[in-house]
């Protein structure tokens, strides 16, 4: 056996014992974790999540995770809280404390002060420890074994406290009834942001910068019209000004292909396309990117309450944005 296929069964092994870690809290989920979840939803403060070492690590993270998920959260090391750091903590606050085996020194020493302030305790532990039977609320990631072979090193354990983090933080999600637009409130720069904020009628041409015509415009009229405007694409309106169908570069030249030159004697009714797709201006701009993408166009058309032309989106305004 080549070191190279020894060094792939060993990340093998690894990744089994992980994924086997983080299975087996599957089976563990009672009525502890919805008690949990209602507890740092009817608490008025904030939650404050402790670890030491690499538990202190997974727990700054589940901290960011909360935070930006609408449940407003801070990491407080358990070493440095004994030299003042307690502080931050109010009674309205809840505390959540990782320790793979329950008896971590610094976070055992916490424990009295914590109860002191009268705050609720979740722990993610091992149940039977002395960490969980000072607990309100225990969730058991206690792992079989680490993924190391020595058994020591945290890996597995500190895997299944990040997975029952994440389960935390999404089931506060639903229970909150955090939306999209919440999520880019807090994430207002980058990619996301983008996405989550912008919407079609940030990005919509109106006015004078939508190509419309009538039914009984001929198509040399309707022609210069999509030429002029620069969207490839024009909408046809009826006599009472409604939306009624939609003529786009495509349609023009299957026009070509099937009348040729007589296509310019005609009116743009003959040519349009029916029923064409339109978005509400309320729609992400993502979203309205997406449906471009699943029809293969370029284009929708934005009515406004009376199904007349209020704007018009193109593919390369959401583009230029920065959504992808």
């Amino acid at each position: 056996m080549s070191e190279r296929e020894s060094l792939v069964e060993i990340a093998e092994k690894v990744l089994r014992t992980e994924a086997e870690a983080v299975g087996a809290l599957i089976g563990r989920l009672d009525r502890s974790f919805e008690e949990a979840v209602e507890a740092v939803c009817r608490s008025n403060g904030r939650t404050v999540v402790t670890g030491m070492g690499k538990s202190g690590i997974i727990a700054k993270k589940i901290a960011a995770t909360l935070s930006s998920t609408g449940t407003p959260a801070v990491f407080l090391h358990p070493a440095e809280a004994c030299h003042g750091d307690l502080g931050m903590v109010t009674d309205e606050d809840v505390i959540i404390a990782l320790s793979n085996s329950g008896e971590t020194e610094e976070i055992i020493r916490l424990i009295p002060y914590l109860k002191r302030f009268g705050v609720t305790l979740i722990s993610f532990t091992k149940p039977g420890s002395t960490l969980a039977k000072a607990s309100d609320f225990v969730l058991d990631t206690s792992v079989r074994e680490e993924a190391c072979p020595m058994d020591i090193v945290p890996t597995a354990s500190t895997t299944a406290a990040l997975a029952m983090g994440d389960a935390l933080a999404v089931a506060l999600i639903k229970r909150r009834g955090f939306r999209e637009e919440d999520f880019a409130m807090l994430h207002p720069n980058g990619s996301l942001g983008k996405k989550l904020l912008v919407k079609v009628e940030d990005l919509m041409h109106t006015g004078d910068g939508l190509p419309v015509v009538g039914m009984d415009t001929p198509m040399t009229d309707t022609t210069l019209v999509m030429s002029s405007k620069r969207l490839g694409m024009t909408v046809v309106c009826n006599g009472e000004s409604k939306v009624a169908g939609v003529i786009t570069d495509g349609d023009l030249r299957r026009g070509l292909q099937r009348w040729g030159a007589a296509l310019f004697g005609m009116k743009a009714s003959e040519v349009m396309t029916r029923n064409p797709r339109m978005i509400s201006r309320e729609t992400l701009a993502a979203k309205a990117l997406s449906v471009m993408q699943q029809h293969s166009i370029t284009s929708l058309i934005v009515p406004d309450e009376e199904n007349r032309p209020a704007g018009v989106i193109h593919l390369h305004d959401i583009l230029r944005h920065g959504i992808v």
